[in-house]
Order: structure tokens, then C-alpha cells, then sequence
């Protein structure tokens, strides 16, 4: 496994649209295992490819409180309610803001074994889950807050 660089808020990439993954094969399995000891390193919650420099729609994500998942080509099919939380994002450090998400979503994804499969998240995991498809799409959450804050890192255990 590698760490990867994780780009940072500026890096044009980060704007652009991730495409499908077309296949799984043994360098999508290597670049899941990279992106998760990255986001280890990096002490975030969730990564998106593109953060990586990778313009594929391939999210990895752990929420810590029992949620590892991997999400190929993920899609939002329902929501439900809303919430305002602070988020903040390994590619926007030592910031924060004030994001609305739906409380409740259902996704349809591809796993890392190739299966079709639907999930149903609420609270944190679908603010996680928001957050980084709105990577694939070229959204970072600044664009969505009217609210930024600065942080100390030192004190944070949740940079996604």
C-alpha cells in the first residue's frame, strides 16, 4: 500500500466530473488499499478518487462508529428530511462550514467484489456519503456554505 498526495482546494482536478469505473480488477483493489491508508494518514472519515488525482467515481469510506464501505459508481436514488452540521474536508484543511444535507438517503453502488447493492443511511454516514459524491461531481462543500471557520487541527479528530 501507498500514501497518496491529497490534493488541496485550488488544484484544478478537484473541479472536474469522475467518471464511471468501468472495470474492477486488481489496480482499482491496489488504489482502494492506498486510499484508505491515506485517509488513515490524513485522519478523515471518507475520500473520493478525485482527491487523489484520480477522476474515477470511487469513494472509500469509515465512519468509525462500525461503516467501512467501499462505493464504485454510486448513485443518490431517494432523500428524505434536512440538516445543518459543520463539515469540514482533507482537500479544504484546517476549515470548516455549516453544510445542509438531507438527514436520511438511499444509494445504489457497485462494491469492491463487483456486486450490486443498495444502502440506506441516515445522520452521519449520509452526511459522509453527500459529501463525497459531490466530489465526483466536482462540488466542494465551500461552494454549498455561507459559514467558514477556521480550526486548529491539532484538536480534531474528523477532518471528512
Amino acid at each position: 500500500m501507498a500514501k497518496l498526495q491529497i490534493r488541496i482546494d485550488g488544484d484544478p482536478i478537484l473541479r472536474k466530473k469522475s467518471r464511471k469505473v468501468e472495470v474492477i480488477d486488481e489496480d482499482i483493489h491496489r488504489l482502494i488499499d492506498d486510499m484508505y491508508e491515506t485517509m488513515y494518514e490524513a485522519q478523515g472519515v471518507g475520500l473520493a478518487a478525485v482527491q487523489i488525482g484520480k477522476l474515477k467515481q470511487l469513494i472509500v469510506i469509515d465512519d468509525y462508529e462500525g461503516t467501512k464501505i467501499v462505493l464504485i459508481n454510486p448513485e443518490r436514488v431517494a432523500e428524505e428530511g434536512s440538516s445543518e452540521a459543520l463539515e469540514g474536508c482533507l482537500s479544504v484543511p484546517e476549515r470548516v462550514g455549516k453544510v445542509k444535507r438531507f438527514e436520511k438517503i438511499k444509494i445504489n453502488y457497485t462494491d469492491r467484489d463487483g456486486e450490486e447493492k443498495t444502502l440506506e443511511a441516515e445522520d452521519f454516514l449520509a452526511r459522509i456519503i453527500q459529501h463525497e459524491m459531490d466530489h465526483l461531481e466536482g462540488i466542494l462543500y465551500t461552494d454549498l456554505t455561507d459559514e467558514m471557520y477556521d480550526v486548529d487541527r491539532s484538536s480534531e479528530s474528523e477532518a471528512e
